[in-house]
């Protein structure tokens, strides 16, 4: 699924969306998907969930509904 996404084959969207069916997806780190985003490094990832709010042990599942929204606000295009 990362490789999937740092090639573009993937966005952010759909991995937020398969991951209400995918377990695996679901217990996915945050951090690990927003770092596989093509543009997006790990000094901006971290920069971006402490901006957010979120803990770097987040995954998927755990996100709240603000957080979701406003991850997608700036990934949802990736």
């Amino acid at each position: 699924m990362k490789e999937r996404l740092k090639m573009g084959s993937l966005t952010f969207t759909e991995v937020l969306d398969q991951a209400a069916n995918d377990e695996v997806i679901a217990k996915t780190k945050v951090l690990a998907v927003l770092e596989s985003l093509p543009g997006v490094g790990k000094v901006k990832a971290r920069r971006t969930m402490e901006e957010i709010g979120i803990a770097e042990s987040r995954r998927l599942r755990g996100l709240g509904d603000q957080q979701r929204e406003k991850l997608l606000a700036l990934f949802g295009d990736n």
